[in-house]
């Protein structure tokens, strides 16, 4: 296990340990935070009660964000209500799915859909991951073997999505995403994907000190950082959050010019500034 300094240290700051692990299917649950401020950037409102379960909901209050430790097994629930063009669907993740990848599809939700066809194999193909058919089930599978992601298309063109992750020692997590979907529910055929990209990211994760899982087959490189160090982090997230945000809103709101501006006679031409 390698250490290495980061450089930037504030004055007077004391660094703190923390660890980077790989692969981040099985770098544990994490920091709530990661998910919770970056939605509370996008304009979502927090909707917990004092000293119980995270809920957060979207402006439109089409969907809802809950993460709840306190039951068995507890996790994050995910649902959005049904519109125009999709119907009702829920997504449920365990408690020991990192916030990294359920960020992926979080995130994904506070963004205007895609207009191209989503392909969920895409990201976990390009990441070297086995894909293969079995029938009406197909399976995606990361290059150890610890995470996979599945599919079975129903005789009734039900879609079921689930993933998971798992090491020797029995130790990680499940994600289901709405049994029973019909396939023309693109929106969340677009979250899986958003959610699938994030799994196969080969990138790692970083865990303080004491929240590291105990497992043979993470792979974990020490580093020195600083609070300031971590404060920035979190806030270039939030911050582009907002920017994003603004810029959506700015767009929606923007109205074209239905009448021609009156002629401004020489001499009394003003500038905008």
């Amino acid at each position: 296990m390698s250490k290495k300094q980061w450089q930037g240290w504030g004055p007077g700051e004391r660094a703190e340990q923390h660890y980077l692990v790989q692969p981040r299917a099985l770098a544990g649950g994490g920091d709530v935070r990661h998910i919770s401020e970056f939605l509370r950037a996008c304009g979502w409102r927090e909707k917990s009660k004092s000293g119980g379960p995270l809920l957060m909901e979207s402006p439109s209050r089409a969907l809802r964000v809950a993460y709840d430790p306190y039951v068995i097994p507890g996790g994050w629930t995910i649902h959005g209500k049904a519109d125009a063009l999709n119907g009702e669907w829920s997504a449920h993740l365990g408690r020991q799915t990192p916030v990294e990848i359920i960020a992926g599809l979080t995130d994904a939700l506070t963004r205007p859909r895609s207009a191209h066809a989503p392909n969920v194999w895409a990201p976990l193909q390009e990441q070297h991951w086995n894909t293969r058919a079995e029938g009406e089930h197909y399976v995606a599978t990361s290059p150890d073997g610890s995470a996979s992601l599945h599919y079975q298309h129903g005789p009734d063109g039900s879609a079921t999505w689930w993933a998971g992750a798992r090491d020797t020692q029995n130790n990680g997590w499940t994600a289901s995403f709405t049994p029973n979907t019909p396939m023309q529910l693109v929106q969340l055929v677009q979250l899986v994907q958003a959610f699938a990209t994030e799994l196969a990211n080969p990138e790692p994760v970083m865990r303080p000190r004491g929240r590291v899982p105990s497992s043979a087959q993470i792979r974990t490189w020490s580093v020195s950082v600083t609070p300031s160090q971590l404060g920035a982090w979190q806030q270039a997230r939030i911050t582009a959050a907002r920017a994003a945000t603004w810029a959506r809103n700015s767009v929606h709101n923007a109205r074209p010019r239905t009448k021609t501006r009156p002629h401004t006679p020489a001499g009394g031409a003003r500038t905008r500034r």
